[in-house]
């Protein structure tokens, strides 16, 4: 059975877009068509147990839809987050990418180009569910001289807003990665401070990861010492080295951008110098001891100012969050923490301090 959107949903759906029309960021007729995405993703809903009860799934798809299920019920019960309704229905996509997500950066600093939506406030990226759309909004800025990072994405979080399906985009993941996508995805119901991408982003991503290695190592349902605890571990650790190595690209970068007696051409030519030797070093030195990971896309993707700030934008001060989470005894506890200091009129990143002063 297909879940409907009650009036409630639709209304509210139209509150959305209404909010939208005097919104000068934001044209009339992007809403109204991410709108219309947005309700075609929800209205076409089903019950995950009665597609895992479907005898026309595929075992893959029900072992997955059947370890979402049980990764939610950890973000609730264990780590006691407010995961509201969401993921607990399915939906099938007709693409193998949700949708794409732009983001613009100015060349010569480290400074997004920020998009407002009505409710949540301002954010670094914009997405698109058409690909030609995306392509020219991405060509018109860096026809204004912007860096850009166009990049798909498999999920999305409503806030809470909604009851948020899983979809079928993002069970291609393998099981820890997936795990990861529901416990970020959920951290977002659970704590959203608006206008605080960095935060907001950067927390789901701690969940996530700090969670998935909880989930697959403190669980009843997976052995002692499995594989998928293994690997969980290892990806931590394989995060941790790349974080390092990408905390000292963005230190030396914020010298060239920073430094007032250079041009904007000097500042250029200098900072495709840094990134060309950053480059050099991460294949030879970085990507050698990567446990299970590879970070490609760091080899693959141009790096700029806008592929930069993604990376900073989902692990931001992501060493202070486990720092806490050791002080805290726990992930639970952390996330209870942070979520009752982290407050909307001040830097929410005060809350990975248990400093009172």
């Amino acid at each position: 059975m297909n879940h409907k959107l009650s009036w409630r949903s639709i209304q509210t759906l139209f509150l959305f877009t209404t909010l939208s029309l005097s919104n000068t960021g934001c044209s009339p007729s992007y809403v109204i068509k991410a709108g219309l995405s947005e309700w075609k993703i929800l209205s076409s809903r089903r019950s995950i147990d009665e597609v895992i009860q479907d005898t026309t799934t595929s075992e893959n798809i029900r072992g997955k839809l059947v370890l979402v299920s049980k990764a939610r019920e950890f973000a609730s019960r264990t780590l006691q987050m407010d995961v509201g309704t969401s993921y607990t229905t399915f939906t099938q996509l007709d693409r193998d990418t949700l949708a794409l997500v732009l983001s613009a950066s100015p060349k010569d600093q480290l400074v997004p180009k920020t998009w407002w939506f009505p409710i949540v406030g301002s954010f670094p990226y914009r997405g698109f569910f058409k690909d030609n759309e995306a392509l020219a909004e991405q060509n018109a800025l860096e026809n204004q001289g912007f860096d850009t990072y166009l990049r798909p994405t498999s999920a999305f979080s409503t806030l809470g807003w909604f009851s948020d399906p899983i979809l079928s985009t993002m069970i291609k993941q393998d099981e820890i990665g997936l795990v990861e996508t529901v416990l970020h995805e959920l951290s977002h119901n659970h704590l959203f401070v608006k206008g605080r991408v960095d935060f907001n982003e950067s927390f789901a991503t701690f969940v996530g990861r700090s969670g998935a290695v909880e989930f697959f190592c403190n669980n009843p349902d997976f052995p002692h010492g499995n594989v998928l605890c293994l690997q969980a571990k290892s990806r931590l650790r394989d995060h941790a080295e790349f974080e390092k190595f990408f905390s000292s690209l963005i230190r030396n970068l914020q010298v060239i951008y920073q430094d007032s007696a250079l041009s904007y051409s000097e500042k250029i030519a200098l900072r495709e110098e840094l990134f060309s030797k950053y480059l050099d070093d991460f294949i030879s030195e970085v990507q050698p001891k990567l446990e299970v990971l590879s970070y490609q896309n760091f080899v693959s993707i141009p790096i700029n100012n806008a592929t930069l700030l993604a990376q900073i934008r989902y692990h931001s001060r992501l060493d202070e969050f486990a720092e806490l989470m050791k002080e805290q005894g726990g992930l639970k506890d952390a996330i209870s923490h942070i979520k009752s200091n982290a407050h909307p009129k001040k830097d929410p990143f005060s809350a990975l301090t248990t400093d009172p002063s």
